[in-house]
């Protein structure tokens, strides 16, 4: 159950670039995990005024990074890999910084949520050109499909957030 090798399958592209897909992948994974994660803490702890608005829109984009993590969980393992998706593993790997606790007013959880979104829109625009780089396309589409995503749910996240 430990082997992260690459496993046969009949998927065209050679082996070398679904492991780098999939290591690239992974990396994303885990932050993806993360990003629920934080999504949800700052649902369960939002405080204010516009408290149900941005409580339900925490909630929605908690599910958005939901849905991305098995996107990219499924990616990998059609490449034939083995997609690395425990908290213990998303809570070691993930590149975005860690999310404060307690509750909080509506302005700091945006702006954490905010920064989130934006850490893995960045991350996700640059799996692009990596991807076309060593050659998958497909890989490439998918990070451009999750970047789209992430820039719309960021922009939901700031259109709350207007500078005083």
């Amino acid at each position: 159950m430990g082997d992260l090798n690459m496993y046969p399958t009949r998927n065209s592209l050679p082996e070398h670039i679904r492991a780098q897909s999939n290591e690239i992948l992974n990396k994303h994974l885990a932050a993806a995990i993360d990003l629920h994660a934080q999504l949800k803490q700052a649902h369960w702890n939002v405080r204010g005024p516009a408290f149900i608005a941005i409580h339900e829109l925490f909630d929605r984009i908690s599910v958005e990074a939901e849905a991305m993590s098995d996107m990219i969980a499924e990616r990998v393992s059609g490449l034939g890999g083995t997609a690395r998706g425990t908290i213990q593993l998303a809570s070691e790997r993930s590149f975005l910084a860690p999310y404060l606790l307690g509750i909080g007013s509506e302005h700091e959880h945006l702006t954490a949520v905010a920064e989130a979104l934006a850490t893995f829109g960045t991350s996700t625009r640059s799996a692009i050109q990596e991807a076309v780089a060593f050659g998958d396309a497909d890989t490439a589409d998918l990070f451009t499909g999750m970047s789209r995503n992430i820039d719309k749910q960021l922009w939901f996240i700031e259109s709350h957030n207007v500078p005083g």
